[in-house]
This record gives structure tokens, C-alpha cells and sequence, in this order.
């Protein structure tokens, strides 16, 4: 292995570590003293913790690793060295949360702060501490976006690190193999069936709906760490003013693209097409100058989730 090669797995199992240590945190002081289930084997784990005591660790772990087993009998060896490392990072820097800060949250109404609660008391937001139990009045919708960022951030970085957090999606993958429903679909419906759980497990209608809050939350921050800020768009320009449009994008804008010869369908004419690929910023200067460059020009703008090549994000090594 070369220099290069050692020092980008070195950063690699670095951003695991933060990426676990991240998760935990979220998991043990933010999402689980609110009952809320973000999908998940650990959005699982917090429920069977409000009813039985169970520690969040022990039961991810529980149930993490038989999903890893059973999904590498059923699907192969799909789950790399990074996704089994993660798979025990993360209950292991849960035990370390669970163990030195407790289930208390940090985000509540600090004017009431905790309060010792009756023997047999059903107060749904409540944390065991040197036996006894304590219940404090939450503020859920801050709570909320502050461990949808956490979470985000966690599992992005953990992506960024080439591994998964295995749990639920193997089960996802599990069923898509043998009903060919699509994967994302599958995601959907198995993270809601274990938001669902709140309610049934504690009839209160705001643990799924905060729950589900919190997966949008987390999916828009995952989308950020793992592919940044920068916004990309993709034009097809018809255009007739061809040598003006293409001055314009390679001096004005500094950008190149690619040009296309087709044939028209309503008159059979050839056609040449602008294929080009702009941030957002030059995108809209180019937009706004093309009525001025041919105000019959036919554009169609598309979104580009990812741009791989020279002048764009670097093509992957492997």
C-alpha cells in the first residue's frame, strides 16, 4: 500500500471513530430521554429501554449482529470491513455514554429541571438515576432538530468513511431481494414501522410524528456532510446563437461543456445543443443573459446531485 493509500484508510477509520462517537452521543442524550425512534435497530433499542431498562448497547449489539449475519448469508459479502467495524464502534461508545452520563437529556425546560416521580408513575419523559426515577418537562422541537443534526452529522461521516451502520437497512435489503420493491421504498416503510412503535408502546402521538421530523432532519444533514454545500445544475441549450452562447459560458463564465448535433423532430432541421454544467451562481448569470444572447432559445435545467471530473469533485480512486 503507498503512502497516499495509507494515509487516505487512516482518515478513513478516523472519521469511523467520530462518526460512531457522534451517533452515540445523539443516541444516548438527545433521541433516547425523548422515546423518539429514528428507524434504526437503536431507534428499537430506545423503546425496549423505556419499557423494560434495557441498556441501548447491549441491545443494538443484540440485534445488529445477527442482522449482519443473516443479511451476509442471504446476501453475500456485501457488508465491507469499515460496516463491521462500525457495527461494533457504536454500541461500544454507547456503553461509554450510558455508563458516564446517564439517560438524562440535555435539552429541556431548565425553569422546572428534574423532579422525582411517584413509584408507578406512567410520565412518559422520565430517566433512572441512582434509582430513582426523574421527569423533567421536555421542549421536543428543539430537541428534535439538535439530534437530527447529530444524527446527520454521525451517519454522513460514517458514509464519508466508506462503511453503513448495518441495523435496519439489512432487513430493507433483505426484503427488496426477494419482492424487488424498490430499496428507498423499503427504507421508508421499515424506519416508519419502527417510529410507529412509540405510539403503540406509549399511546402518545407526538413520539412517531417528532420521530419522523427527525429522519428528515437527518437525511438533509447526511446529504450535506456527505456531498457539501456546493448546489450543481445541468443545462441543455438549443440555441441557434451558438457562437454567442458558447463565447459567453467559456469567457464570461470561464466554463466549459460539451456540444451536441441533433435533429429536430417537428422539422427533421439539424439541431446543435449546449450540454453544460454550472453551480447555481453561474447558472442563474447564464439564465439571465440568454434572453439578451437568443430570446429564442430552448433550455431545459436539471438538477445534479453529484459532478465527478476536472473542475468538479475528484473521480474516486477506487
Amino acid at each position: 500500500m503507498d503512502k497516499a493509500k495509507f494515509k487516505q484508510e487512516v482518515i478513513s477509520y478516523l472519521l469511523l471513530v467520530l462518526g460512531s462517537a457522534l451517533f452515540a452521543v445523539g443516541d444516548v442524550m438527545f433521541v433516547n430521554p425523548y422515546i423518539l425512534a429514528p428507524g434504526g435497530v437503536y431507534g428499537l433499542a430506545n423503546v425496549f429501554h423505556a419499557l423494560w431498562g434495557w441498556k441501548i448497547s447491549v441491545a443494538g449489539i443484540c440485534m445488529d449482529i445477527p442482522l449482519l449475519i443473516i443479511g451476509t448469508i442471504i446476501l453475500g459479502p456485501k457488508f465491507g470491513l469499515k460496516t463491521v467495524v462500525s457495527v461494533i464502534l457504536i454500541p461500544v461508545f454507547t456503553f461509554l455514554v450510558e455508563t458516564t452520563w446517564g439517560y438524562a437529556p440535555v435539552i429541556y425546560d431548565h425553569s422546572t429541571n428534574f423532579y422525582p416521580l411517584a413509584e408507578g408513575s406512567d410520565y412518559v419523559f422520565s430517566f433512572m438515576k441512582d434509582g430513582v426515577r426523574y421527569g423533567f418537562v421536555p421542549d421536543l422541537f428543539l430537541n428534535t432538530v439538535v439530534a437530527g443534526i447529530i444524527y446527520g452529522v454521525a451517519i454522513g461521516v460514517i458514509f464519508r468513511a466508506g462503511a453503513t451502520s448495518g441495523g435496519s437497512d439489512i432487513i430493507s435489503m433483505i426484503i427488496h431481494k426477494y419482492t424487488k420493491i424498490s430499496l428507498g421504498t423499503l427504507v421508508l416503510i421499515v424506519d416508519s414501522i419502527i417510529s410507529l412503535t412509540t405510539l403503540i408502546a406509549f399511546d402518545d402521538i407526538r413520539l412517531p410524528i417528532y420521530s419522523i421530523i427527525l429522519i428528515f432532519i437527518e437525511s438533509k444533514i447526511i446529504d450535506l456532510v456527505v456531498d457539501g454545500m456546493k448546489s450543481y445544475k445541468t443545462m441543455f441549450i438549443v440555441t441557434d446563437e451558438l457562437e454567442a452562447v458558447r463565447d459567453y459560458i467559456l469567457n464570461d463564465l470561464e466554463r466549459g461543456g460539451t456540444l451536441l448535433v441533433g435533429t429536430g423532430l417537428y422539422q427533421g432541421n439539424e439541431r446543435k445543443m449546449i450540454y453544460v454544467t454550472l453551480d447555481r451562481a453561474d447558472m442563474v448569470k447564464l439564465k439571465s443573459n440568454l434572453h439578451r444572447l437568443d430570446p429564442k432559445a430552448f433550455v431545459n435545467i436539471m438538477e445534479s446531485s453529484e459532478i465527478l471530473g476536472y473542475g468538479f469533485k475528484a473521480l474516486p480512486k477506487e
